[in-house]
């Protein structure tokens, strides 16, 4: 785009709550400790301004004050990334505050609802928290568009949570910002408690565990994984809600829409890869825990309550037209497997992972080319953060350095959004490749 010069910072300050919050290092389960090296995950909420631009739309001082409410309750995020005595990664817990920036571009919402992930999108609209140490648990920044729209950008720490306890945050944020105090007695708190995810003493790990989910590759919390030695190119795909349905009929056994549109994009990223037959291919992702442990979390547990599942295939049988149920009925087998003793023999992995020495632990890793990543923010209400201006027109990613990494973002309509980051080549036979047939 070269318009980073069109982006000009106006103010910047640390929010801190409104009232006091506890003050102590936050402890860190061996699940969170996996995400450590994955750093801040940016997104970009994209608003239009149905009035014309309102003198008060996206008042910034409103903002703060709703963002200082919510911070009451998830006091995590005004934090800072530390280290308890034994040097173990932990959440300083002292009131430090989030950053909020605030800045204006000369970009409108009509050039930019169509934008794809790149840095330059993270360069022009997400706080630059990776200037800050020790490191920000979150970063906000409100960009007004010429057109009087808003672009809000979004840094929050991996360590801290995962998409289903940020958007939980966004929901928050955005009702005090709606419906100010009055929005207190609706909201639903986050439950702060990790020991329910403490590893066991001593650790004991299920002899299927390892076939289950896939080890995390540890690396120190400081490093950031490394792109992807080639090109790298991020679209975005639609699926109709008929489109969506009708992948749904196809299994013939019955499947979520998580499983129908994965096993979908799975067997057309492998055909795009032109991967040989014979090749095993392995579709990797996260499953959401909180309800498989016993007793279970609570929905609104706030931190990393994801597990990464694997499972795999040969990739003749995965590309097969007749087989999207069979491929289906892999990812739904190996979801429903994910109960407590192997989600404990998980954590037990991690935390002996974790506490060996890391000099001996791969950094940044490529994935391999028949590995594809599928991520879903279906269910975590994307679309609902609404700060009394109206809903936003699009939340993404705002950068996938990455290849082999799929989004699913449900909509609205029913429709589904799938963000790709792939090998061009990849990107370019998925135009035809997920279309065809249904």
């Amino acid at each position: 785009m070269g318009v980073y010069e069109e982006v000009r910072v106006a103010e910047w300050c640390m929010v801190t709550s409104s009232e006091e919050t506890p003050r102590h290092g936050m402890w860190l389960t061996p699940i969170d400790l996996t995400w450590a090296s994955t750093g801040h995950t940016p997104t970009v909420h994209l608003y239009r301004s149905d009035s014309g631009g309102a003198v008060d739309f996206f008042d910034v001082a409103r903002l703060k004050a709703a963002l200082a409410k919510a911070l009451v309750a998830f006091y995590p995020l005004a934090g800072r990334l530390g280290v308890d005595t034994d040097g173990r990664p932990q959440i300083d817990c002292a009131g430090q505050g989030v950053l909020f920036v605030v800045a204006h571009s000369a970009l409108t919402v009509d050039e930019l609802s169509n934008f794809q992930p790149s840095p330059e999108l993270k360069r022009l609209f997400v706080p630059r928290v990776e200037d800050y140490s020790p490191s920000l648990m979150c970063g906000v920044q409100v960009n007004f568009l010429r057109c009087g729209g808003v672009a809000l950008g979004v840094a929050m720490h991996h360590i801290a949570v995962d998409a289903i306890g940020a958007f939980h945050f966004f929901r928050t944020w955005s009702a005090f910002s709606m419906d100010g105090d009055a929005a207190a007695t609706a909201l639903e708190r986050p439950s702060h408690d990790r020991t329910r995810l403490r590893a066991r003493s001593p650790p004991v790990i299920h002899p299927d565990a390892l076939t289950l989910f896939c080890p995390p590759k540890q690396q120190p919390p400081s490093e950031e994984p490394k792109p992807s030695p080639g090109a790298v190119a991020n679209q975005i795909f639609t699926l109709s809600k008929d489109q969506v349905a009708a992948l749904k009929r196809a299994c013939t056994s019955g499947a979520s829409t998580f499983c129908a549109v994965s096993a979908h994009v799975w067997r057309c990223v492998c055909a795009a890869r032109r991967l040989p037959p014979d090749a095993t291919a392995r579709l990797i992702f996260p499953a959401n825990v909180r309800g498989s442990v016993r007793p279970p979390l609570p929905d609104s547990y706030f931190g990393n309550g994801i597990i990464m599942l694997g499972v795999t295939g040969k990739v003749r049988e995965i590309t097969s037209e007749e087989q999207l149920d069979s491929v289906a009925c892999r990812i739904r087998g190996a979801i429903r497997r994910m109960d407590d003793e192997m989600v404990r023999s998980a954590i037990d992995y991690m935390e002996i992972a974790g506490s060996q020495s890391q000099t001996d632990a791969p950094t940044g890793s490529v994935p391999p080319e028949t590995d594809l990543r599928v991520v879903s923010w279906k269910g975590t209400l994307v679309y609902g953060t609404d700060f009394g201006w109206g809903k936003p027109l699009v939340v993404l990613r705002a950068e996938q350095p990455r290849a082999g990494i799929a989004y699913l973002i449900d909509s609205a309509d029913g429709s589904m959004r799938v963000l790709l980051s792939a090998e061009p080549e990849t990107v370019n036979g998925l135009h035809h490749l997920l279309y065809a047939n249904i």
